[in-house]
């Protein structure tokens, strides 16, 4: 008898030692369970620029759902299955959202085009938008008023040298003169201030910062047809590895499915915005 009784005890630690193995096992579980994809449990949390800008977020204020970006964060946010109440907004700047490291948001959108370069330090959604190319001028000009690429031709149209712009200029306006080239945007605007050119071609997010804020009786003229430029995509910007890529992903591709991309950018960025598409 005394040489059983030892058995008996290992076998009912080992008995213990496997429940406790189990407690700890299942506790493990419940917790990876519980642990959220997303920055806070319950809330989308979007990140966006200090400031925001016209016409990408109106008066600096995202959680009013007014502006281009703010009102497709709003849309992804619904099918993605929030409240608009359940959407935190952050700031970040420009190059903190694609710098590598954590980050404290779960998705970004501050006109970011989706590059190689880019993607090695954070995930992209699939583009939200395509940008098009832009015709800007200044008042008193002859061109001040033109509503067509034709009525373009036999003006002195500028393009910064090595861009998508240069190319557009030249295979949609094709004007008489041949297109001005500049070393660079700033040059280009320079020459449009002092008379050298009568209007100049850039992408239209630039268009809309230069008749906004640089040029001085700035006028954009529209869009050029979609067929005759390049266009820069845009995404949104998720952490390195993000669990809800694809599920973002999926929530933009079921936007542009909907026609619903091309209704908030014709609200915001389109005719309605005062960039009507020149034919």
């Amino acid at each position: 008898m005394p040489r059983s009784a030892p058995p008996r005890r290992t076998a009912r630690a080992l008995a213990l030692l496997a429940a406790a193995s189990l407690t700890v096992g299942l506790s493990a579980c419940q917790s990876t369970e519980a642990t959220s994809d997303y920055v806070t449990e319950g809330k989308l949390t979007i990140g966006t620029g200090e400031p925001a800008y016209y016409p990408y977020v109106i008066d600096d204020a995202p959680e009013s759902g007014d502006g281009f970006e703010a009102a497709i964060a709003y849309a992804i946010a619904a099918e993605l299955g929030f409240d608009a109440a359940d959407v935190v907004w952050v700031r970040t700047t420009f190059e903190e959202a694609i710098a590598p490291g954590p980050k404290d948001f779960d998705f970004n959108l501050q006109q970011y085009t989706i590059t190689s370069d880019r993607a090695e330090n954070v995930d992209f959604s699939s583009p939200y938008y395509a940008t098009p190319q832009a015709v800007v001028t200044v008042d008193g000009t002859a061109y001040a008023g033109a509503t067509t690429v034709a009525e373009l031709s036999d003006a002195l149209v500028g393009a910064a040298s090595g861009t998508t712009s240069l190319a557009a200029a030249e295979s949609a306006i094709a004007p008489t003169a041949g297109v001005q080239v500049f070393n660079s945007n700033d040059d280009a605007v320079l020459a449009l201030q002092t008379g050298q050119i009568d209007a100049l071609v850039v992408d239209l997010p630039t268009a809309f910062y230069l008749v906004g804020v640089v040029l001085e009786g700035g006028v954009l003229l529209g869009q050029l047809p979609a067929d005759d430029g390049v266009s820069d995509e845009w995404g949104l910007v998720l952490p390195k590895g993000s669990a809800l890529t694809a599920e973002v992903t999926a929530a933009v591709d079921a936007l542009r499915d909907a026609g619903t991309l091309d209704e908030i950018a014709a609200t915001w960025l389109g005719e309605d915005a005062g960039a009507p598409v020149l034919q």
